[in-house]
């Protein structure tokens, strides 16, 4: 099947030419032979039915050189170069035989050296017979020297444009694994330490225990759906949010509150899966840092204007952490968004004028299409 798709195209791009060259001689050898009528020079060139069995008679002697010419290469020069010319010498000198045998096909066997005749008689030279010869397969060697450039010239092409979608290919799944590997960057520490909460309430609170239990399956539920897909509703993105950040809150229930914004109050998006998963956790996670007083974790979504969708994640924090720098979840947000949207999105992680910790996610405000173009732009889906 891969032979075929190469031949193919091959062999048509060599008949088209081929049956643009025959019709080309045929017309131009009956003009001049129609203008040297009128100066009683009759039989100077053959006429069109032999001339176009010559070309018919050519045609599978050109298939074969030019496919023979694909087959060996251009390197090295020095060993491939002379068989390359043979092979154009040989298609060159058959020129005149091929004429001579469409002329006795079509029953014109006592003017086969019409040619010859006509031009010995206007110059007076026995030889010019082989000047003929000659001037034939020139001109039939630059013919065979276009056909052949431009079928080179033609697989170069398509070799071409076959590297650059095996290298897209290649492009492509290089970009699916890098995000999908990006979506499932899901702490462990935090998994192992949500477990550990739940082990201790087992003893003293197992309804609570049993309530976490229940959250934590669907929260890895909801993760492992999320992670197969490029990506998700806002509004299921915040659900998974909620979940977290609940467990959280059971876990630090003395001292973490979270605001949520409910279903109803999110516009009606599309974004990246668990864009938002990273910042919530490096919410709770700095916020808790360094102190021992109570800590705000606010989620909210917008649309902005000019067709943006604006998420912000701000958490309050100890004043001695007020700088501090871009750790993994953060460089996972980062990265996400330059491979999905480049330039059209932006991440900007900073303290705030209130003194609270601020991350903020502009990126382009995906509907139903829009949301399905970008993931076929982006990468294949999953």
């Amino acid at each position: 099947m891969r032979m075929a798709s190469r031949i193919r195209p091959t062999l048509l791009i060599v008949t088209a030419f081929w049956a643009y060259v025959a019709a080309s001689n045929v017309l131009y050898a009956n003009s001049m032979q129609a203008n040297l009528n009128a100066l009683h020079v009759a039989h100077f060139f053959a006429g069109w039915q032999a001339r176009l069995l010559q070309h018919l008679f050519l045609y599978p002697a050109l298939v074969a050189c030019v496919w023979g010419s694909l087959r060996i290469g251009w390197q090295p020069l020095a060993r491939k170069l002379p068989l390359q010319v043979l092979m154009a010498l040989g298609f060159a000198t058959c020129a005149s035989p091929a004429l001579w045998l469409g002329e006795v096909v079509v029953g014109d066997a006592m003017a086969h050296h019409h040619m010859h005749a006509g031009i010995s008689a206007m110059t007076n030279e026995p030889s010019s017979g082989w000047l003929a010869w000659l001037a034939s397969a020139t001109i039939f060697l630059l013919t065979y020297g276009f056909a052949l450039a431009l079928v080179s010239g033609f697989d170069f092409y398509r070799r071409m444009r076959d590297s650059q979608i095996r290298s897209a290919a290649l492009e492509r799944a290089l970009t699916t694994a890098h995000l999908a590997a990006l979506r499932m960057q899901l702490s462990p520490h935090s998994l192992f330490n949500l477990l550990h909460t739940i082990r201790g309430q087992i003893d003293w609170d197992p309804a609570a225990a049993r309530t976490m239990i229940v959250q934590l399956g669907d929260l890895l539920r909801r993760l492992l759906n999320a992670g197969e897909r490029e990506y998700s509703r806002l509004s299921d993105e915040m659900q998974f949010v909620r979940l977290y950040l609940e467990l959280q809150q059971r876990r630090f229930a003395d001292r973490l509150t979270v605001e949520v914004p409910h279903s109803a109050e999110l516009p009606s998006a599309w974004v990246p899966s668990l864009i938002l998963q990273p910042l919530v956790e490096n919410a709770v996670v700095h916020g808790l840092a360094g102190h021992q007083g109570p800590v705000t974790v606010r989620v909210s979504a917008a649309a902005g204007s000019r067709g943006t969708l604006v998420l912000r994640v701000t958490n309050t924090m100890a004043a001695e952490r007020a700088s501090r720098g871009g750790g993994i979840g953060l460089r996972n947000v980062r990265d996400r968004l330059a491979i999905q949207f480049g330039e059209r999105a932006s991440f900007h992680a900073a303290p705030d004028e209130s003194g609270q910790w601020a991350a903020e996610i502009r990126m382009p405000l995906l509907t139903d299409v829009l949301a399905a173009t970008a993931a076929s732009a982006c990468a294949e889906p999953f």
